[in-house]
């Protein structure tokens, strides 16, 4: 309620609150009367306020949409479309007594008819991805990938309604939209007199440094005693744990997009990530977060490494169509994508001790590296050869 309209009812309430004026009402009695009510619409201006910025962070947590009307004069609705609509209602009507009636199941194509003929597929899909019927859910993700023809509100509808299986199911299809991602919610305030670097650093001396093997202790202590600041990658539970509880999600979301410029730091931190959706109870807190989203994007990256550590994640993610959990620096070439084709093998690629995981597998040094100055690792290399195989071998049998 705004502070006029409540100071018009408290001036209403007021006024009634006394007797009515007799017919020989002074003209003093008049201005006393309006002088008491000025006073008390002052004071009470002063001692309420309303806080216009709470009101504006209401209004930027939902979307408004506004649907598009098409140009094409031949597109217009006339009589015959009004009175098909009007046939529609009615069928709908007949339909619902009748399945009520006999206690039968309403069929779900005639449950939307009383709305416009393009937000159909988008309302069914949505009701498809929510079905108790595992089949009926991954059917329902796949033709939401395979649409391109809908309008961006459209894409938002679904980006806003769907469930966290829905969501993770569209970022690991291949042909899915972009737009049915969000962008990630803002990131909390760093605290005064605090940076970010300062904030890493009391992460990692929060996390428990008993019970752990002599590795890990070295690469924490070394992380705290760096200026760089770099991250292990951790993978014990309690870690994990910790990480979260302290608001480590949205920090190294924070270190993602400050490091935009430096593909090995972002590729640290997709590690952690990947490590920590290892815990399935984390699940849910990775996705409110928004890493869903920057994943989506990282899995339509052409550099192999940062779209297999995002294919890591999602993967681990996916419980509805991946058994297995891709632990600590195992990497999936091959299918990166939810496949509907039965995998006949398993073919593991395991380098030396002075190897890494795609940099052993390179065919040669890029040319550009030997004869230019140093570059970034992943300009450094050429193409990890098992894909690429894969990509000849795919075309050969095609």
């Amino acid at each position: 309620m705004s502070l006029a309209a409540y100071c018009v009812i408290c001036c209403r309430r007021i006024g009634t609150s006394t007797s009515p004026p007799k017919s020989g009402t002074h003209w003093r009695e008049i201005s006393e009367g309006s002088l008491f009510l000025t006073y008390e619409v002052l004071a009470l201006k002063k001692a309420v306020t309303l806080d216009t910025q709470v009101v504006e962070r209401e209004k930027m947590k939902s979307y408004i949409y506004v649907h598009t009307v098409s140009l094409d004069k031949g597109e217009n609705h006339g009589i015959a479309w009004q009175a098909r609509k009007e046939l529609h209602k009615a069928v709908r009507k007949v339909l619902a007594t009748s399945a009520k009636i006999l206690r039968n199941p309403f069929a779900d194509p005639f449950s939307t008819v009383d709305i416009e003929d393009h937000e159909c597929a988008v309302w069914l899909l949505l009701r498809k991805s929510k079905s108790d019927d595992k089949t009926t859910r991954l059917e329902a993700v796949r033709e939401m990938s395979e649409t391109h023809h809908w309008h961006d509100y459209q894409y938002r509808i679904i980006a806003q309604a769907c469930d966290p299986k829905t969501l993770i199911g569209l970022a690991r299809s291949e042909e899915s939209d972009l737009r049915f991602f969000l962008l990630p919610p803002p990131l909390p305030s760093l605290k005064e007199d605090s940076s970010t670097e300062e904030e890493l650093r009391q992460l990692l001396a929060s996390l428990p440094q008993t019970e752990l093997d002599e590795c890990i202790q070295y690469f924490t202590s070394l992380a705290l005693s760096e200026s760089s600041q770099s991250l292990a990658a951790q993978k014990i539970s309690t870690h994990c744990d910790k990480i979260e509880a302290n608001g480590g999600l949205q920090l190294l979301q924070r270190l993602y997009r400050l490091h935009k410029d430096c593909p090995k730091v972002q590729r640290n931190i997709m590690r952690v990530i990947g490590n920590m959706a290892l815990n399935e109870h984390l699940h849910s807190s990775i996705v409110r977060s928004g890493w869903v989203s920057i994943m989506a994007e990282a899995m339509k990256s052409p550099h192999i490494m940062e779209s297999s550590h995002a294919a890591r994640i999602l993967a681990n993610l996916d419980r509805e169509t991946v058994q297995e959990k891709y632990q600590d620096g195992v990497y999936v070439l091959h299918p990166q994508y939810r496949t509907s084709q039965p995998i006949k093998a398993d073919v593991l690629f395991i380098h030396g001790l002075m190897g890494a995981a795609f940099k052993t597998w390179r065919q040669q040094d890029s040319e550009q590296a030997v004869i230019e100055k140093p570059m970034e690792d992943e300009d450094r290399y050429t193409t990890c050869w098992p894909k690429k195989v894969h990509c000849i071998q795919k075309q050969r049998t095609s």
